[in-house]
């Protein structure tokens, strides 16, 4: 057994960086030892949340438990371990003509952390969050027990893990539904949206498609506020694709992947360069209207492209403030929000808005509910908390609420919804700083 090690540790945004102990294992018994020796336990999969979510002063990172267990490839069922990432699944299920249920933007996130983030994708309106695949799990607790847990056993456990952010224990395994497709391919409608008002339209004629999300101009102000990009697609069918996909439907070429090598400079991300990306971003389509067939990466992972592109916000870091607001308050909530950035100056390249369908009222530690959840990226300065300040005092007037997986800045008030998770062996830095407000 490994000796305990005290590194410095963060997460996808590079904020805050932390010395905490890592421990890694794939010894049952090991792990069972490290639970009962110490205290303040949190797992980390592959370190892609954006905020202090998977930080304690004990972290069991998963990724040593990486392997398959069984994959039923009649009826798409798939059990792995709970460090295995979506990108593994894909790479194995898409040649056999399956795809995840649910997927969020990145597939280098873990299948234990998709399960206790109960992560969300541009299908939530249609097809719910990542545990509506989730058929069961494997989870030790904090008496170094394993159990079995899913809808009939030992659920409250179940619910109470997904979407509880790794504090009901340590997820080992888990069995999860796919979903048939006929190709990689996804059949995509691309349509402009001047403002706010016309992006709301769009996804009220959308609600049918089974994928939905829009890219916004986050610094336009006035009668432009809101303008953006609509995206829309289905998994396309054999029959629709052009004939030079369709020869090899369900295999994809490599592509390069191009690699950010340093940390920026600071200076090099700012209101102008920004607003810079903005403008050509919402430019580049020429027509109101693009209908194309795109591969899944493209359409589903468009960042995963560049491998450690969070090197561009520079060595400070950045955070990704995500919210959501009811759908009766939608378009004044959004519209507030925007208003406040754009003010502010310190726009987001990425600013992504999707639509949520109603919430499962079993899995009540979940982030989405109905309504629509906006989701940008801010380089970290001396200005971003009172900014946070601000939207957060938004997101509060309007019933919102904010997503765990993201958060490092925001207020007890938005972000105490975790219910029933009494643990003093599982914790987190979040936690924590939610707790004591």
């Amino acid at each position: 057994m490994k000796t305990n090690v005290t590194q410095k540790v963060s997460n996808w945004g590079n904020f805050p960086v932390v010395d905490k102990v890592i421990k890694s294992e794939d010894s049952l018994s090991n792990i069972k030892e490290f639970v009962k020796n110490n205290n303040d336990i949190i797992a980390r999969g592959n370190g892609r949340c954006y905020g202090d979510a998977s930080l304690a002063e004990n972290i069991f990172s998963t990724k040593r438990l990486n392997k398959f267990i069984g994959f039923n490839r009649i009826d798409g069922i798939i059990e792995c371990e709970s460090g295995v990432l979506l990108s593994d699944i894909l790479e194995v299920s898409v040649p056999q003509g399956f795809f995840l249920t649910v997927t969020p933007g990145t597939k280098f996130v873990s299948v234990g952390g998709a399960i206790a983030s109960d992560v969300h994708g541009k299908n939530h309106h249609a097809e719910g969050c990542f545990s509506e695949s989730v058929l069961a799990f494997k989870i030790l607790n904090e008496n170094s027990e394993v159990l079995h847990c899913s809808r009939s056993e030992n659920t409250d456990l179940f619910w109470a893990t997904i979407g509880g952010m790794g504090l009901t224990g340590i997820i080992l395994s888990a069995t999860v539904q796919l979903k048939k497709i006929e190709t990689a391919y996804i059949r995509q409608e691309s349509i402009k949206a001047e403002n706010l008002d016309e992006i709301f339209q769009l996804f009220d004629e959308s609600e049918n498609w089974t994928y939905t999300v829009a890219w916004i101009d986050c610094l336009q102000k006035g009668k432009n506020i809101g303008r953006s990009i609509l995206m829309r697609g289905e998994h396309a069918l054999l029959n629709e694709l052009p004939q030079n996909l369709a020869k090899t439907p369900l295999k994809l070429k490599k592509k390069f992947m191009p690699t950010v090598p340093f940390y920026f400079p600071s200076f090099v991300l700012n209101a102008f360069t920004v607003k810079a990306f903005n403008f050509l971003y919402f430019n580049k389509q020429r027509n109101k209207e693009v209908k194309n067939f795109i591969d899944y990466e493209t359409f589903f992972y468009p960042l995963d492209a560049v491998h450690d592109w969070n090197k561009i916000y520079g060595k400070q870091g950045f955070i990704q403030y995500q919210m959501v607001i009811p759908k009766s308050q939608g378009k004044a909530g959004m519209k507030a929000i925007l208003e406040t950035i754009a003010n502010s100056g310190n726009g987001s390249f990425l600013a992504v808005l999707k639509l949520f369908g109603k919430d499962n009222p079993h899995a009540y530690n979940s982030f989405p509910m109905e309504g629509y959840t906006l989701a940008l990226d801010f380089k970290v300065n001396k200005k971003l908390p009172e900014l946070v300040n601000k939207l957060d005092a938004i997101v509060e007037q309007f019933g919102g609420r904010i997503y765990l997986t993201k958060d490092s800045m925001s207020k007890p008030t938005l972000t105490n919804y975790l219910k029933n998770i009494h643990n003093p062996k599982f914790a987190s830095m979040q936690y924590k700083r939610i707790k004591n407000g």
